[in-house]
């Protein structure tokens, strides 16, 4: 589940939810986000992603429930006036709340994925682990910006990998990295690989909201000690902006719990990039020492460079 970033002056909203509805021939497709744009303060006319896309500009390719999830797949028309034009979503969860994004002629998604692109310059080598595998979206930037880097993913749901590789070019991705793309079917909690991981993603959320075991200090202990010397952890903690579908399951407070879950194994080893109009809309964590931000932005290409110094202490609540 994701949040929409832009570039340098511009940082979007994480939950992106699509709904159709119509009136006799009118038909309109929305993509609900709040964004923050200095751009926009000097040209309202200005496409965002808050605008709603023409029926007619998206296209439905695959629609079903499976064991786990509601899925659909969505391609958004390259001639759309909006900036998700050309790219293929897909949405689980009764919410409609994207997990995964692509677009077809770079790895980059102006969305937290590239977040998560980041991590390999500030890990020890060793493998990677996805836990929350989705259609691929980190995977794909990691491969694509890394060559020397090894992914070990994990996914829940088998129909989930299969619209995938149909759908996202996993089946070409896997084939073209037999030796640096391994893909399991499983709960990602239970993930492992000998000698440890150099880092672990973590993008798990059900039906549509961070799952409850990490809220649970116990679950941060065990994946701490799956880490090699000098790993890290990075984490989707979700925020205000994911709709979960239980009304119990606020998204501020889930995000607030699971950060303090891992402040509690982390200490003052924990950071929080803040995305969004506010605060608290949605964050990624990252876990280890502060490493070197000149060192860690030469090891970045150009565009993902600015997200360095995105980066706060978390001490018990967000920075501003």
């Amino acid at each position: 589940m994701w949040t929409l970033l832009s570039p340098p002056q511009t940082q979007t909203l994480l939950r992106t939810s699509i709904t159709t509805w119509g009136r006799r021939t009118t038909k309109t497709a929305t993509i609900s986000l709040s964004v923050k744009c200095q751009q926009q303060e000097t040209s309202l006319q200005q496409k965002t992603q808050e605008d709603g896309i023409p029926a007619d500009d998206v296209k439905f390719l695959a629609k079903f429930k499976s064991r786990h999830n509601y899925i659909r797949v969505l391609e958004v028309s390259r001639k759309a006036d909006h900036p998700f034009r050309g790219s293929r979503l897909l949405l689980l969860d009764a919410p409609g709340n994207i997990h995964s994004i692509t677009f077809p002629n770079t790895p980059l998604t102006n969305t937290y994925f590239d977040v998560f692109a980041t991590l390999p310059p500030i890990l020890p080598p060793g493998p990677i682990a996805i836990l929350g595998f989705g259609a691929g979206s980190a995977a794909r930037a990691l491969l694509d910006l890394y060559p020397d880097v090894i992914l070990h993913g994990w996914e829940l749901d088998q129909s989930v990998l299969d619209v995938a590789r149909e759908f996202f070019s996993l089946r070409r991705i896997e084939r073209e990295n037999k030796d640096r793309l391994f893909v399991y079917v499983g709960n990602a909690l239970n993930a492992s690989v000998r000698n440890g991981f150099a880092g672990i993603i973590v993008d798990l959320f059900a039906k549509g909201c961070v799952i409850p075991e990490l809220q649970d200090v116990a679950t941060w202990r065990k994946m701490k000690g799956l880490l090699r010397e000098g790993g890290r952890v990075m984490v989707n903690v979700g925020g205000t902006c994911v709709e979960a579908e239980s009304k119990m399951r606020d998204g501020k407070v889930v995000m607030e719990e699971t950060l303090r879950a891992m402040k509690a194994v982390f200490g003052e080893k924990l950071f929080v990039l803040s995305l969004g109009n506010r605060r608290d809309d949605s964050s990624v964590a990252v876990t280890g020492e502060w490493p070197d931000g000149d060192a860690w932005k030469k090891g970045l290409p150009d565009p993902l460079r600015y997200y360095v110094d995105l980066w706060k202490p978390y001490s018990g609540k967000l920075a501003i």
